[in-house]
């Protein structure tokens, strides 16, 4: 049996070295036990491992990005793990594409599960200042889930450059004076401070910012795990935000909504008819609003009764693009309020979307249309059209910020994405957008209603409804 003694629980170049030696005296991962320095075990006396054979080896750069950060994790098997591959590596050498592999899958898993601690770690670290000492200087305790103080320590140490800050944990501590970054042993909790004066001030900010009507407790306690809970300030007012959540979000959605100031509409109507693309846009939907009335950016303000701005949820997670305001819209000055609107809100109750929290609007604010006789016949907005309106599409995504923008129909689908997107070939994906949301593209549902064959209609019809419900889940 021969003994590897590393110099600490994330000594990897020790780990290497002696790995190297082992691989190369052709020890077996069966007859090698992996220990480290200071730790009490059965091997008081270690054998030196063998010499570096002359010419050694080499592995895939693969295992080496995958082994650096399983050396981090706390299991007690990592070393053996990470050696049982590289053993394996040379009767294997493609080994690390076989996923099924349960040494693979476990070696990813916990490289997995360090990338996420030292995730959290950048998310959850909160600094205190330390009032009595010579200068300012701010210190953290964080209790990591793996051994990833050092190697996150620089991302705090670039993010944090002036100010002088240690990090505290029970394995190492993290101490940046503005010019160098150092470590000592692991320390107790209590030599962290408790709490300092601006710690008020973030509880502030943290309930101005928490939005009831996205509350999702499951999802929250998923990113904010509650073993990280009692370092951060802001976690004591968790249980009375979320109990407050349902009240707030029901007022919010019954509240009837305020006049716009008219100082707001005059400025909004005069941008919309004098300004150009490169002037200050609305921001609020209320100065949209007002200025699609009057908007003169295309020539089909002419033949319309108004424009037709988005409506809904200000702060929705959702939001539905569609392709321009039809007949009945166009007279009413609202989206889908017509046959195509009603065919929505079946489809939004079957797939369980509630309209009142999603929001609605049209990629073209204006009805184009051509008139014969007393009918107002619809026609498709052209490349120009959704381009001239697209100002106002964009300001409505920068001021209502939803996580998922579903376009409705190819005009949409080419103005939420800036590029002709096709629906069939896209329908069912989440394609990622520049501003961060995701975007799902489905059919019009007005095209619903064009099926001429009851059971294409059906069918179409349940395709539709299941876009909705994904994208609701997407959102969600």
């Amino acid at each position: 049996m021969r003994v590897a003694r590393l110099a600490s629980q994330t000594d990897f170049a020790g780990w290497r070295a002696a790995a190297r030696s082992l691989r190369g005296a052709g020890v077996s991962p069966e007859a090698a036990v992996w220990t480290v320095d200071g730790e009490g075990d059965l091997f008081d006396e270690v054998v030196p491992l063998p010499a570096t054979t002359e010419g050694g080896f080499t592995v895939p750069k693969g295992f080496m990005e995958l082994a650096e950060p399983v050396i981090l994790h706390r299991s007690p098997e990592r070393f053996a793990l990470l050696y049982r591959l590289l053993w394996r590596l040379q009767s294997e050498p493609n080994l690390l594409h076989i996923a099924s592999d349960p040494d693979v899958a476990a070696a990813r898993d916990m490289a997995g599960a360090v990338s996420k601690a030292a995730h959290k770690m950048k998310a959850f670290v909160r600094f205190r200042k330390i009032e009595d000492a010579p200068e300012e200087t701010y210190v953290a305790w964080f209790e990591p889930a793996h051994r990833v103080t050092e190697a996150t320590a620089p991302f705090f140490a670039r993010r944090y450059a002036n100010m002088a800050w240690s990090i505290l944990t029970p394995d190492a501590c993290a101490h940046w004076d503005r010019r160098k970054l150092h470590f000592t042993p692991g320390a107790d909790k209590a030599d962290a401070p408790d709490g300092d004066a601006l710690e008020d001030y973030w509880r502030t900010y943290y309930a101005s910012t928490f939005n009831p009507a996205r509350l999702k407790v499951a999802a929250m306690q998923k990113e904010m795990p509650k073993r990280y809970w009692r370092n951060l300030p802001e976690a004591g007012l968790i249980p009375e935000l979320i109990e407050a959540a349902e009240g707030r979000t029901s007022a919010m959605v019954a509240q009837t909504p305020s006049e716009p100031s008219r100082r707001i509409v005059r400025q909004a109507q005069r941008l919309s008819r004098d300004g150009s693309f490169e002037e200050g846009a609305p921001g609020t939907l209320d100065a949209v609003a007002a200025g699609v009335d009057v908007c003169r950016r295309c020539e089909l303000w002419r033949d319309a009764t108004q424009g037709v701005a988005g409506e809904g949820l200000a702060t929705a997670r959702l939001m539905f693009v569609g392709e321009q305001p039809g007949d009945l819209e166009d007279l009413a000055g609202r989206p889908f309020v017509g046959p195509a609107g009603q065919m929505l809100d079946r489809a939004l109750a079957e797939a369980g979307v509630p309209r009142a929290e999603t929001y609605v609007t049209n990629a073209v604010k204006h009805f184009r249309h051509e008139q014969r006789g007393k009918r107002r016949i619809h026609q498709t907005p052209t490349t120009r059209h959704v381009e001239a309106c697209r100002w106002w599409l964009d300001a409505e995504r920068r001021i209502v910020r939803p996580r998922v923008i579903v376009a409705l129909g190819g005009t949409a689908a080419q103005a939420v994405f800036g590029k002709a997107t096709p629906i069939a070939a896209n329908r069912g994906k989440a394609l990622q957008l520049t501003d961060q949301a995701q975007g799902v593209v489905t059919y019009h549902p007005s095209y619903l209603l064009r099926v001429p064959d009851a059971a294409a209609k059906a069918t179409a019809h349940a395709a539709f409804v299941d876009d909705l419900r994904f994208a609701w889940k997407l959102a969600s």
